[in-house]
């Protein structure tokens, strides 16, 4: 007799779960994704992904029929085992973790779980949730609950290779839920790495993410200090590393997304929790990356209101780049850089477009921009602020900018993407983060 092929419900179809269900589905075991948002259900039942991410449609497309049902609530037939990958967001006044969704996520699964039953957390949480928050839950069904927490590490754009080739962290209440866990995600991840507890792989995910934060924080405040001083934190920094056999110093730019943004803060809490309240280190990259958009607003404003050519309040600013990044090419706007610029130069200037070559316009409005083609808001604008490295972005010439800009124009080039191009070109005032 042929034994059926594993049973796995994956609950939140976002920019994490959708991808998790399409590559087990892939690798033939049957997937039921569970969602609450109509709309999410209604774009995967037709196949087609509610947000961009490259091979995702095509991988949904090619799936054999019924290898990924969809459904509002888990089934009543309980499957081999559960997978929460709902959102976990920060309050921006607080820092705070909102585990609303996952403790709904859990209470919802916990109804219909038996003893056989592996739930997997891989929501990123704060140091200490599935044991506190997860296992008590389950231990209402059963004496021995099966649990593991398996982060995910994958960045959108590259969602679906990495999900085959990054090391999966495994950390299980026990051996019996780690060996379960690591079974499952056989299926999709060649490489799997168990750790020795629940905690411990969720404190690997926090300190991944902080530690990137970190660093690209230290550039970030390279670029301002470099600033003030009038120098080229680009020049320093390319000088630095240049046969130089150390630790490579990190170019300068906004650290954007939903995980760089909230992942230290989780980190700070839960050593908080544990009784070592201070983690400086952390907290002040943080803070130096969270000053980067307003230090742009700051350097475009004052190129808009010199004293013989104060333009302010009804210059058009079209800024370039909505999502949080632009390489590998995403549609994610949360944590991005624009959320902070829309904010601070709303009401201040006439005009302010926005522009990107994923995110959709509707959701260009939402963050408070004009959303327009790159000819339109180049036209007549007066500034024009990139801030993401998307590779479109790379084929502006500084005479296409000086033809179609409004009097003297305003570039602020975040990642120096027309550096060669725009660097000491009259008509134009060129600006870029960490140049003086």
């Amino acid at each position: 007799m042929t034994t059926p092929p594993p049973e796995v419900a994956v609950v939140g179809l976002g920019y994490v779960g959708l991808p998790l269900a399409v590559a087990l589905a892939r690798a033939g075991v049957r997937v039921v994704g569970v969602d609450v948002n109509p709309d999410v259900r209604d774009a995967v039942t037709q196949a087609r992904p509610p947000f961009f991410e490259p091979g995702l449609a095509e991988a949904l497309v090619a799936l054999d029929d019924g290898a990924l049902t969809v459904a509002d609530r888990l089934p009543d037939s309980v499957p081999d085992a559960v997978i929460i990958c709902v959102g976990t967001a920060v309050d921006p006044a607080t820092g705070r973790c909102d585990l609303g969704p996952l403790r709904a996520a859990v209470t919802a699964a916990a109804a219909r779980i038996t003893p056989d039953t592996l739930l997997v957390v891989r929501s990123t949480v704060p140091v200490g949730t599935c044991r506190d928050l997860v296992e008590p839950a389950m231990r209402q069904v059963t004496v021995s609950p099966l649990l593991a927490f398996c982060p995910e590490r994958i960045i959108q754009g590259s969602a679906m290779a990495e999900l085959a080739s990054l090391p999966q962290i495994i950390g299980g209440l026990d051996d019996a839920s780690a060996k379960r866990a690591e079974a499952l995600f056989a299926a999709v991840c060649p490489d799997r790495v168990l750790v020795s507890s629940l905690e411990a792989a969720e404190m690997i995910k926090l300190i991944c993410n902080a530690h990137t934060d970190l660093i690209y924080g230290f550039g970030n405040e390279v670029a301002l200090a470099a600033t003030a001083r009038g120098l080229d934190a680009t020049e320093l920094i390319a000088a630095a590393n240049l046969r130089y056999p150390r630790p490579d110093l990190s170019r300068p730019g906004f650290v954007g997304g939903s995980c760089l943004t909230k992942d230290p803060y989780l980190l700070m809490h839960s050593a908080a929790a544990a009784g070592y309240a201070d983690m400086p280190m952390v907290a002040a990259a943080r803070r130096t990356n969270e000053r980067v958009p307003g230090h742009v607003v700051e350097r475009v404003v004052a190129a808009l209101t010199d004293p013989d050519t104060d333009r302010l309040a009804d210059a058009k600013v079209l800024v370039c780049g909505i999502a949080y990044k632009g390489r590998p090419e995403t549609d994610d706007v949360r944590g991005s850089a624009a959320i902070e610029v829309a904010t601070l130069l709303r009401g201040r200037v006439g005009t302010l477009a926005g522009h990107d070559p994923i995110v959709r316009p509707e959701r260009i409005a939402d963050l408070g921009y004009q959303p327009v083609g790159l000819d339109e808001g180049v036209a007549g604008a007066d500034a024009v602020v990139l801030l993401s490295d998307h590779p479109g972005y790379t084929r502006l010439t500084g005479d296409w900018l000086l033809g179609r800009m409004r009097g003297r124009g305003v570039v602020f080039d975040m990642w120096g993407l027309l550096d060669a191009e725009l660097t000491g070109l009259e008509g134009l005032t060129y600006l870029r983060l960490g140049r003086g």
